[in-house]
């Protein structure tokens, strides 16, 4: 059986619904490098970056990064429609997030990380400008990859774009200028095999 480690409101949550669709059974650990417990001494184990999430297949095989978890599972199980038959805007779309939206929200999380002896205030600066450009990101993601979404029967692409949207209020941003591109997002997580999983980690108030 696969085992996928990840935590509430994490990226995991693309892999997980990704997994669902696909019909495939797997172990859940609930870990994160932010949770100390023997979830993630278990994580550590088979990833010592502790990143999630991180799949391990059941030849006991790594997998780690959202976009290539998911490309993977898309290669694996054909038929769940992760992918399509031809998947190279899919697949640039997801990379397309990993190295772009997911990159500034790293920054925006840890902004000390990205510059030498910084102060409060330049962090707030590096943090704020950075979120005006992850904001931009994001609208050219809709620009150009939102007619390669299909929420009716979410893919990879749809199920990445809908989980890293939830940060850094850029699912605010697109709702004032993409609304389009935002009403694709919340039907992706409202459709009937993955709704659950997106309540579980982002409950609606």
């Amino acid at each position: 059986m696969l085992t996928l480690y990840g935590a509430k409101g994490s990226g995991a949550a693309a892999p997980e619904a990704a997994l669902r669709i696909a019909d495939v059974p797997f172990r859940w650990v609930e870990a994160a490098s932010w949770q100390p417990g023997p979830g993630l001494e278990e994580l550590k184990r088979v990833n010592p970056l502790a990143q999630i999430p991180t799949l391990v297949l059941g030849d006991g095989t790594v997998m780690t990064e959202s976009a290539a978890i998911l490309i993977s599972l898309g290669l694996r199980y054909p038929k769940s429609g992760l992918l399509p038959a031809d998947p190279a805007q899919a697949i640039r779309g997801l990379v397309f997030i990993a190295a772009n939206c997911y990159a500034a929200i790293g920054i925006i999380d840890y902004p000390a990380r990205f510059c030498t002896d910084c102060d409060k205030k330049t962090e707030e600066r590096i943090r704020e400008g950075t979120k005006a450009r992850l904001h931009q990101y994001w609208d050219m993601f809709a620009d150009q990859f939102g007619s390669h979404m299909k929420p009716e029967k979410p893919g990879a692409l749809d199920l990445l774009a809908a989980t890293v949207s939830r940060w850094s209020g850029a699912r605010a941003h697109l709702r004032d200028q993409r609304p389009a591109f935002h009403a694709m997002l919340e039907e992706v997580e409202a459709h009937p095999r993955i709704a659950e999983i997106f309540q579980r980690h982002w409950p609606k108030k």
